[in-house]
């Protein structure tokens, strides 16, 4: 699961062009995003209302969030009342799975394409662990170093398995419940179940369809043309016969093929999981359709219109950078939204919009008043940037200070306890509110 530049395929490409204005189009697809550029080459943000309505996902909105509180007891996470998370598909049904008491599961996963993880790949395994604790349930992260190793011809396969290695031990630091959480390598783990699955999935799906999900033409090779009928499978609780079982002849589990899976993942990711969702009624027995909650991308330090990336270690925090680097990187590289010297600042004021060290803050501070408060005096000039990027760098200076210090507690030992295939354990909803019979 992936989201590194590589081999862009154009066809899949997401496109949105500003007719008035004659700007570069948008374009999103699992291995390259843009946002484009204005007529003057400059960088434009992301329209995510419009990757939506385009894509045909649904916005999250008050009243899905209201029944969120309404059906968990808790308050949405501050990611989703930000608008991090801003999309999803059936995400109202997992709700009513929850509420009924059923079993649903967790699955995400990382494509490793280098030794550590940046802040951007943090997001999404700090999400997922709260909703595992908020609904206690079943969790399943896929490591893709096949992938890397078919979309990154520099790299050997020796190198993509030792980078999953350091990155699952960069995901298990995170804080994942190891009673209910597996986290596996396609490399070593992809057999049994699973491979029957992405059998049956490869011989549903046509060339055409994953040619026009991703792009593929006639010169890409095979690997990366059957690699989707992987990720997509691992979204199947019947890929998973030490968790879900499987049936007294040792087939799938028609039982384990009724149960729901819920996908947190950058928007980039979808174009995967629709071809899951139009796709899954085929398999036998047939599988219910995956439910997903989307992204937006962590902004990169150079601004508006990117996104972190690990072949440019100017444009992202990893969490292996010191107290130092964090300073260096947010003082030299972090777009500022304010204006070109201190008095016309503190005449017109800022930005905070577009300014990254707040957009940073915004992601990784709890407190709203706060986030208010420092907004209001930028733009009214009273804050200048270099206060602001002060506030930002101590605040990212803590947040993977205490990253590191979970992370040299991840022993090899650990991390195989994580990675071994097991019976888990979790409880879900403790009181279920049961349909009323008609």
């Amino acid at each position: 699961m992936t989201n590194e530049p590589s081999e862009p395929p154009s066809v899949a490409a997401l496109a949105v062009t500003d007719t008035a204005t004659k700007a570069t189009e948008q374009a999103i697809d699992p291995w390259n995003v843009s946002a484009g550029t204005d007529e003057q080459g400059n960088a434009k943000e992301f329209d995510y209302a419009a990757i939506s309505k385009q894509w045909n996902t649904k916005l999250i909105d008050d009243e899905l969030l209201a029944r969120f509180t309404k059906v968990t007891g808790k308050e949405p996470h501050r990611w989703l009342k930000r608008g991090l998370f801003f999309s999803h598909r059936d995400f109202n049904e997992i709700l009513d799975c929850y509420e009924r008491g059923e079993t649903f599961m967790l699955y995400t996963g990382r494509g490793p394409s280098s030794g550590s993880m940046h802040i951007g790949h943090t997001i999404p395994f700090e999400f997922t662990k709260w909703l595992q604790d908020v609904f206690d349930v079943p969790l399943v992260i896929m490591l893709t170093d096949d992938e890397k190793f078919l979309f990154k011809n520099d790299l050997k396969i020796e190198d993509v398995r030792q980078f999953a290695r350091e990155n699952a031990k960069d995901i298990i630091a995170v804080g994942f419940d190891p009673k209910k959480t597996f986290i596996y390598m396609d490399t070593e783990y992809i057999g049994g179940h699973f491979y029957q699955n992405a059998l049956e999935f490869a011989r549903a799906v046509t060339f055409n369809q994953v040619r026009g999900a991703f792009g593929f033409d006639l010169s890409t090779n095979i690997g990366r043309i059957f690699f989707p009928a992987l990720q997509c499978v691992a979204a199947y609780p019947t890929s998973y016969p030490h968790i879900f079982g499987d049936d007294p002849a040792g087939n799938r589990s028609k039982k384990s093929s009724k149960i729901r899976c819920l996908i947190p993942c950058a928007i980039d990711q979808d174009p995967y999981f629709r071809l899951v969702r139009d796709n899954s009624h085929k398999m036998k027995p047939p599988i219910k359709k995956a439910a997903l909650i989307h992204s937006k991308f962590l902004t990169g330090l150079y601004g508006p219109g990117g996104k972190m990336s690990s072949s440019d270690p100017n444009s992202a925090i990893f969490m292996s950078d010191t107290a130092k680097q964090i300073e260096k990187k947010i003082n030299k590289h972090a777009f500022s939204g304010g204006q070109e010297t201190i008095e016309l600042h503190k005449e017109l004021g800022g930005n905070p919009d577009v300014d990254v060290a707040y957009q940073y803050l915004s992601y990784f501070d709890d407190d709203d008043a706060k986030l208010d408060e420092l907004a209001q005096q930028y733009r009214k000039g009273d804050l200048g940037t270099g206060a602001l990027k002060k506030i930002c760098v101590a605040k990212l200076q803590e947040y993977v200070k205490g990253y590191q210090d979970r992370r040299k507690e991840v022993t090899d030992d650990v991390l195989e306890a994580y990675m071994t295939p097991r019976e888990l354990k979790w409880e879900g909803n403790k009181n279920p509110v049961k349909p009323e019979k008609k």
